[in-house]
């Protein structure tokens, strides 16, 4: 089909406000592509809303590609619950004019949307996924209470029409099955039969509205999808049993199946409301974490008082005020006099933290006790949790390789499903026809291949939200699937194995100088210096009584740091040679510094790289796992040693430039060495890359790592077993589900074939198929990352 241009070209835009078109507009044309709508579109509230340049805040960046910029979209598509459900919309949207790509997660019902806002509006997509039977909506708005309960409200009523009308029809049904022929009389038996008939249209074209409407959306677009199978097996039931009940003596013969009809639509919408259930407490620990800004704050106004605004509304400066139980809407600095945050989302620290005024704290972490007031320094993209958000999204909208292969495969499956349901009503017609409409139902009914394309999904997305909960964000979901396959891991050293600081381990003095006295005298020195050793002296001086020394300090780079009285200099603390020792008296495998006065050398510091709290037994139990480890450093070969031998590592590869240690991660792949590499994020980008799987530690790496598979934000080594232990159960769910979903078929088919699984029976046992897939995938969110049992099974 061609698609005509739907608006004219329109200038660029900036990112806050990718539209060109006015979004208080309350109409526009149609584009001819939209089907059957013809006439003046008016774009409903709803979709206005999306055209809002401060609402697209909240679910739209700018990001570059090949051909430009252009805009992102992240939005949940509500009433869909399958991969065909996914299809539809990525049918409806793929080929509009402006759009670059659209991805939809069949699990988490997510859209990654690439559009150009020179060419269309996203209130004209909503249209188009809207004339398909679904909606698109923000995250923040799709996950409010409001609209929760209006869909469960609305499933729940579906199901409760098709429960009690189940029961009224199975109670008048009740008697054919106790009594022998003929002792009914026939005018009672054609009333029950009317009765049933009568009870069961609203199960018809109520309750069963959604599979109708879904399988005419897909028809309508040349596809198959899940919900095709099942329409067809309600739509052929309903009439062949409304055609015996009408004319008994007709060619249908006399045989009425409302009983199974009802039944079966009852048990199938029982399973998804089950399983909506499910699947939403399995993406709700991402949801959770991504949506907890406030909706609204309270900022200053300029007379004093204070109002109520829309946190998206907020701007940099403002001053906010924060209630206890609310998170900060933005990055800022605390003017109150401390506050008590959780910033467990940003760290993977579960103990709350004290902030005194003046010191910044993060959006999304949440004011524990109290009321504040902070002033606003970072709001959106530019907070570290905007970026969070985006590495979430970015793994609850990708699809797995196990998963695009199951939709691959589920495609042609329907379309074997209609063929062979067709055969089966075609043979028993030539030896049973009183029962060939039944199996055909039956086999439509039982072979819809719905728990195949959750089988994947759903178990690796309850293993994100269980990492989540850690602080350990997932960027690819098919990052699982290798992790659970290494048997290798690469560390990097500093700030790796080693904290990204240095500490003071021992201080040697002249006589008459005691330990204290230097580190204060250094401390008043190394205050004023960024330089690794001195903050390292500078911290260990910061429990001595406060020393003052008159005089001015300066830093010398390269050297040290001095302190000058007029032209004299009176203190050095720096280099042997900046302090006046010859070389060969500083000779040490480890970091020093040396302090010299007016009478010559007065004391010698030595640092050392303290070793991360967790980082042997970490190393230890990768050992207990059968993993070969390594440390790559491109630090001195002895200050390598040296760590290497208290973590216990297998192997040491030392003074490795970047290149170099690109060459010895390849080198240890060509060998067979399926790896997963391990570093702070700030300078391991190419081996990061390289590797087969990635962890990048620290806070830093949320913001300066682009390639790491797994981000670990309170830098705990620990966090790098805990996940190869959840990826390792991951991959042992999926292979349940999957062999669960095969054996499911394999035994199910031939039995509707042969006759012996009614329609009813076939229901439930499609939905309970998935609902075992989605309650077997939630044993992994309910999970404690890190605990060393294991999920059972295959």
């Amino acid at each position: 089909m061609d698609y005509p241009q739907p608006m004219s070209s329109a200038a660029p835009v900036s990112p806050a406000a990718p539209l060109a078109a006015d979004a208080s507009s309350s109409s526009s044309v149609a584009p001819p592509w939209l089907g059957e709508h013809r006439g003046p579109l008016t774009v409903t509230d709803d979709f206005a809303v999306l055209d809002d340049p401060i609402e697209q805040q909240a679910f739209t960046e700018r990001v570059s590609t090949p051909e430009g910029e252009v805009a992102e979209s992240v939005l949940l598509v509500q009433g869909m619950y399958c991969a065909a459900c996914a299809d539809t919309v990525e049918g409806a949207l793929q080929h509009a004019p402006g759009v670059l790509s659209a991805r939809v997660h069949a699990a988490t019902r997510r859209l990654v949307l690439r559009w150009d806002p020179a060419r269309i509006q996203v209130s004209v997509l909503a249209r188009a996924v809207g004339d398909t039977g679904y909606r698109l909506l923000p995250l923040q708005q799709a996950l409010s209470i409001s609209e929760r309960l209006k869909e469960t409200r609305q499933a729940l009523w579906r199901l409760f029409v098709a429960g009690f009308c189940m029961m009224q029809v199975m109670m008048y049904a009740w008697p054919a099955y106790v009594t022998q022929p003929g002792e009914i009389p026939a005018d009672i038996d054609q009333l029950l039969r009317w009765a049933s008939w009568v009870i069961s249209l609203p199960v018809v074209f109520f309750a069963s509205g959604p599979f109708f409407r879904s399988a005419w959306n897909d028809l309508r677009r040349g596809r198959v999808g899940m919900d095709t199978p099942v329409s067809i097996g309600i739509l052929v039931t309903f009439l062949a049993s409304s055609a015996a009940t009408f004319d008994p003596t007709g060619p249908w013969g006399g045989e009425v199946w409302f009983d199974s009809l009802t039944m079966f639509v009852f048990f199938l919408l029982g399973g998804r409301y089950l399983e909506f259930k499910a699947r939403d407490r399995t993406a709700g620990a991402l949801d959770t974490l991504m949506n907890r800004l406030p909706e609204v704050s309270e900022r200053l106004k300029a007379d004093g008082g204070w109002e109520a605004v829309s946190s998206r509304r907020l701007q940099v400066g403002d001053v906010v005020r924060v209630q206890a139980g609310q998170a900060f809407p933005g990055d800022a600095h605390l003017l109150s006099p401390r506050a008590t945050v959780d910033e467990a989302l940003l760290t993977g620290e579960s103990h709350p933290v004290t902030r005194q005024q003046g010191e910044a704290v993060v959006a999304g972490s949440f004011n524990l006790a109290g009321q504040v007031q902070v002033r606003i320094t970072g709001l959106g993209s530019d907070t570290r949790f905007g970026q969070i958000v985006r590495l979430m999204e970015q793994a609850s909208t990708e699809k797995p390789r196990l998963a695009v292969l199951a939709d691959r495969i589920a495609a042609p499956f329907l379309v074997l499903v209609l063929v062979a349901a067709a055969a089966a009503g075609f043979a028993w017609w030539q030896v049973d026809p009183s029962r060939a409409l039944a199996v055909a139902v039956a086999v439509l009914i039982v072979t819809c291949p719905c728990a195949l394309s959750l089988a994947t999904p759903a178990a690796m997305l309850s293993s994100a939200g269980a990492l989540a909960r850690r602080g350990i964000l997932v960027r690819r979901l098919q990052a699982f699937e290798t992790l659970a396959g290494i048997n290798a891991v690469v560390f990097d050293k500093t700030g790796t194995l080693t904290q990204d600081r240095l500490r003071l381990q021992t201080v040697r003095t002249r006589p008459g100088v005691t330990q204290e006295q230097a580190v204060a005298v250094a401390g008043l020195l190394a205050r004023g210096s960024l330089h690794p050793v001195s903050r390292a002296i500078a911290q260990a001086a910061e429990s001595l009584p406060l020393t003052t020394w008159p005089g001015e300090i300066e830093e010398v780079a390269g050297q040290g740091v001095q302190l000058r009285q007029g032209e004299v200099v009176v203190l050095r603390l720096g280099s042997a040679p900046f302090a006046g020792l010859a070389p060969q008296q500083a000779l040490s495998a480890l970091p020093q510094a040396h302090l010299a006065d007016e009478q010559g050398w007065m004391a010698t510091f030595e640092m050392e790289e303290g070793l991360r709290d967790d980082a042997v037994q970490a190393v230890a139990e990768l050992r207990a796992l059968g993993i070969r480890t390594w440390l790559l450093s491109g630090d001195r070969r002895e200050a390598a040693e040296r760590v290497a031998g208290l973590v216990g590592v297998d192997g040491t590869m030392a003074e490795a430039s970047p290149e170099r240690k690109l060459e010895e991660l390849m080198a240890l792949q060509s060998q067979g060495w399926r790896v997963a590499m391990v570093g702070d994020g700030l300078n391991d980008g190419p081996v990061l890359a390289r590797a087969d799987v990635s962890f990048a530690l620290g806070h830093g790496a949320p913001l300066a790592q682009a390639q790491s598979d797994f981000v670990i934000q309170g830098g705990q080594v620990m966090d790098v077993v805990a996940s190869l232990r959840l990826a390792r159960d991951t991959m042992r769910v999926v292979r349940q589900n999957l062999i669960w979903a095969a054996l499911y078929n394999a035994v199910s088919v031939p039995l509707a074939l042969v006759g012996w699984m009614p329609p009813w029976l076939a229901g439930l046992g499609m939905a309970l198929s998935s609902l075992l897939v989605i309650v077997n995938a939630l044993r992994l969110a309910s999970r404690v990352p890190g605990a060393p049992t294991t999920v059972s099974g295959t």
